[in-house]
């Protein structure tokens, strides 16, 4: 998976941040998948302008509810400073390009002048955004944030959206070009859970010693970690990760922050270890991240930790097994190990499993072979017809891997119902599980000088 630029919104309170996070990525701007059965935390989402695609975060609301971002209804700026100071400083380190989201209205504050010293400092792209001016007549007053030495001032309204397109235009400016990354023929393996599942505890089990703080203090890794462990001459990447707690529950500051990089952790990584506590069962926060892992079409292994301290009889696992089925019912083909961390009990089978998750994410079926399972899946349940005409089925094809992506060329792609499409994946995975990984099904129109016969 290529690797898209990360651009942060940060500011004090009740200058619109969310609301022009919610403008960019609420249009034609962004494609934002909504899966069935998931919650979606729109702390981030992926955004596009004139074709260059980026991850849009915002960082700056220090409240967020069910459903939408909102700012604070009041703001003390002398309580404020010293978070908005803190978030300033480490969203710039992870983001590409910063954007300082400004109240064109009120003018420069002393928390703007705040969030502008850290940012001067840093040497990322800032970009300032003067929000609020809903009228073209108030945009003078944009031009006072020159003095915050910062570069670029775009006046805007995100309620509006007037003067949002230019202000895009100079975001995709600001995108440093991508790097040349250093060969690396590790498997990356991102470790995420909640808050005191064991994360950091299974990290030092898999390495054999103590290269993590294990701490029972829920939040104690801040950074995505890395380290490198070789296996069975096979190298592996281990991320260890901040816990990430439900909506309402990650607190301001440094922990909202442990969220964003969890999230990128997820984007890096091959195969992602999604933690469960076996005490505590499934919670709606760990739907929420498998969600994650659904919308990043990511790999995944569920591991119910803590598996040592539950009373077991010949039944247990089996229970526990359909518990999880049923409540991440949009990940049946995920692998589900229980472990314990602690003890190390059943951990020697993780990497044996991420490494055939991982051979699974690049596994490619021969065309030949996945016409003639099409054939024989069309010809048992043909698709329903519309108006009376008939979906035609004419060629399928492999397109790539990481992940597995499955092209479909039929008479009416537009046509192709979601359960139909859900039946083709089924019966694909019958002949190819591809475990733990998700499948990628795309249907289009046949062309015609190529294809001249129905499966």
């Amino acid at each position: 998976m290529s690797r898209k630029a990360l651009v942060a919104l940060v500011g004090r309170p009740n200058v619109g941040k969310s609301t022009l996070f919610n403008r960019i990525v609420g249009q034609r701007l962004a494609v934002v998948s909504e899966v069935p059965g998931t919650t979606r935390d729109r702390l981030y989402a992926e955004a596009e302008w004139t074709g260059v695609a980026f991850l849009l975060v915002d960082t700056g609301g220090l409240e967020v509810t069910e459903g939408r971002h909102t700012e604070p209804l009041s703001e003390d700026s002398e309580l404020f400073l010293p978070l908005i100071r803190q978030q300033a400083a480490i969203a710039i380190q992870d983001a590409d390009v910063v954007v300082q989201v400004v109240d064109g209205r009120v003018g420069v504050t002393a928390a703007d002048q705040e969030v502008a010293e850290i940012l001067r400092r840093s040497r990322k792209p800032v970009i300032i955004a003067a929000n609020k001016l809903e009228s073209v007549k108030l945009w003078d007053g944009a031009y006072e944030f020159y003095e915050l030495a910062l570069g670029e001032v775009f006046p805007v309204s995100a309620l509006h959206g007037t003067g949002v397109g230019n202000f895009l235009d100079a975001i995709v400016a600001a995108i440093p070009p991508a790097e040349e990354e250093e060969e690396d023929d590790s498997i990356k393996v991102a470790i995420l859970g909640r808050p005191n599942v064991g994360k950091s505890t299974l990290l030092n089990k898999l390495l054999g010693e103590e290269r993590a703080i294990v701490s029972p203090i829920p939040g104690t890794t801040r950074d995505a970690i890395d380290t490198r462990l070789l296996w069975e001459g096979q190298p592996f990447t281990l991320i260890d990760t901040a816990g990430i707690r439900r909506r309402g529950k990650v607190e301001p500051g440094v922990e909202k922050y442990s969220v964003l990089r969890a999230i990128k952790a997820l984007r890096r990584a091959d195969v992602a270890l999604l933690l469960i506590d076996a005490q505590e069962g499934i919670t709606a926060q760990d739907a929420h991240i498998a969600g994650m892992l659904v919308e990043e079409m990511a790999s995944a292994i569920v591991l119910v930790n803590k598996w040592d301290v539950i009373e077991k009889d010949t039944y247990t696992i089996n229970q526990y097994t359909a518990q999880i089925q049923q409540a991440l019912n949009f990940l049946p083909y995920v692998p589900v190990l229980f472990i314990s961390a602690q003890t190390g009990q059943r951990v020697v089978k993780i990497l044996p499993t991420v490494l055939e998750v991982y051979q699974a994410r690049y596994q490619r079926v021969p065309t030949a072979q996945l016409n003639r399972l099409m054939r024989d899946v069309v010809t048992r349940h043909p698709p329903p017809q519309k108006g009376g005409v008939q979906i035609k089925f004419f060629y399928a094809t492999q397109a790539s891997v990481d992940p597995p992506t499955f092209v479909f060329f039929v008479n009416r792609p537009e046509w192709v119902h979601f359960s139909y499409q859900r039946y083709l994946e089924n019966r694909i995975r019958e002949e190819y599980p591809f475990p733990g990984t998700p499948i990628q099904i795309i249907f289009r129109p046949r062309s015609e000088d190529r294809f001249s016969e129905k499966m």
